[in-house]
């Protein structure tokens, strides 16, 4: 399932907000995502779930929140990226989905090469 206009449309407003350095929009996996360079921060999933890259352990406090799911690829799941669904109130997800892509960007940005 293609993620939403609305979720893509958020998507493209995050990436508008977040532009305090190369940041792009583009396609990652077959979905639509942000990018810095050439390293990944965050894309849309099947069912209008923001992707995000954040480390290991913020990624395992998410899922232990019950804010974030795993994000399995084949068989494995990946320990520094989890989904977060949309919530019911568009205002909502704007906020959470915003915070976790800032953060998402900082961490990847930190990244050595």
């Amino acid at each position: 399932m293609r993620p939403s206009q609305e979720a893509l449309d958020l998507l493209y407003a995050i990436g508008d907000e977040l532009q305090d350095g190369p940041l792009t929009v583009g396609t990652m996996f077959r979905s639509p995502g942000l990018r810095t360079g050439s390293k990944i921060v965050a894309f849309l999933g099947s069912g209008d779930y923001l992707i995000v890259k954040l480390p290991e352990a913020r990624a395992q406090e998410l899922i232990a929140a019950g804010t974030a799911g795993p994000v399995t690829m084949g068989k494995r799941t990946m320990r520094e990226w989890v989904e977060v669904p949309s919530a019911a109130d568009p205002g909502a997800t704007a906020l959470q989905w915003t915070a976790l892509t800032r953060e998402a960007l900082e961490y990847v940005r930190s990244l050595p090469g």
